[in-house]
């Protein structure tokens, strides 16, 4: 087999528990082999999550940046208008970042539910991706993964939730969900 060198495209989605987790474990590997990586959040932006404090240490080996405002509601309605904004304004912000030669691995944080909610057109997100530079890796994660955006991607990795805590009335817990 060849070795071959490349940046990778990763999506992590499904309805488990565990996908900017496992985007954030890939990061901190990148970041102890040297490299530097950006974490774009789409939708988060009301909440404080630790992992905030936490790449701070890396100084700018690991940035962080929340894009919006917090938890998109949603139901019958068409998602709000500042919220498409934002999502649009972070896209920007994404591929500007994957392009700009700066970064070896973008985390695009809840992108998937950005596409998934109609706030962001994949076929877009697809042109972005293809057209990255040659050694840039990008991490999406969310649920409902876009079938376009899955065929572009290298590795696609889908959790499943077997069981949760909050069937048994557990809420998110410090530490471990934020």
């Amino acid at each position: 087999m060849t070795d071959i060198r490349r940046g990778l495209i990763i999506v992590n989605t499904g309805p488990g528990k565990g996908k900017t987790t496992a985007a954030m474990g890939t990061a901190l590997r990148a970041v102890g082999q040297g490299m530097k990586v950006l974490m774009l959040q789409f939708l988060k932006g009301s909440w404080h999550y630790g992992e905030l404090d936490a790449v701070k240490a890396f100084g700018d080996k690991f940035v962080m940046k929340q894009m919006g405002r917090g938890f998109v509601k949603l139901g019958t309605e068409k998602p709000d208008p500042e919220d498409v904004k934002m999502v649009g304004e972070a896209w920007s912000e994404a591929e500007r970042a994957i392009q700009s030669g700066e970064w070896d691995l973008v985390v695009l944080d809840e992108i998937n539910y950005a596409i998934s909610y109609g706030m962001l057109d994949p076929a877009e997100v697809v042109v972005g991706l293809k057209n990255k530079p040659e050694m840039v890796h990008v991490i999406l994660t969310g649920r409902n993964a876009h079938p376009t955006i899955v065929e572009v991607a290298d590795t696609v990795t889908e959790m499943r939730q077997v069981k949760h805590a909050y069937q048994k009335g557990v809420m998110a817990q410090k530490g471990i969900e934020y």
